[in-house]
């Protein structure tokens, strides 16, 4: 192979359109912008969501809310859920694996609802300061 024998492939690109060629063609005469206005000439043009000089209505609506960037990527918690893990020690991979988090997370937060009856350790996962209580009474520990 060489440079200048590199090719498209078959469908990749696309004829453009043929206009003004005649009544017969259906895109003739106006080419199919239609008769007159601003979008039948030549550089008629205007930005998204322009209303003719009226206020536009993403201008008119309120701001609402916010979208957190990191909100995806984290989770919570409940202490109870790992009740059911196997493992003494616990870090992000053992909850990504047991399907307690989605693969996707990066930061993992748990909370102190329900209850805790064996003794573990957690490794790399942040905790409320009662499921700290809570994991130590039963004999666990909480490494950072």
């Amino acid at each position: 192979m060489f440079l200048n024998t590199i090719q498209a492939a078959d469908g990749a690109r696309k004829k453009p359109k043929r206009v003004g060629r005649g009544i017969g063609s259906t895109d003739g005469k106006t080419c199919g912008r239609g008769h007159k206005g601003q979008k039948a000439r030549s550089g008629g043009f205007h930005k998204v969501g322009f209303e003719g000089g009226q206020m536009p209505l993403q201008r008119r609506l309120p701001k609402v809310g916010f979208t957190s960037r990191t909100k995806k990527f984290t989770s919570e918690i409940r202490l109870s859920e790992l009740n059911g893990l196997d493992q003494v020690v616990i870090d992000l991979q053992v909850l990504i694996d047991s399907n307690i988090v989605p693969i996707f997370t990066k930061k993992v937060k748990l909370i102190n609802t329900g209850s805790i009856s064996k003794a573990i350790t957690l490794k790399g996962v942040n905790v409320t300061e009662g499921a700290r209580l809570a994991i130590e009474s039963v004999g666990g520990k909480v490494e950072a």
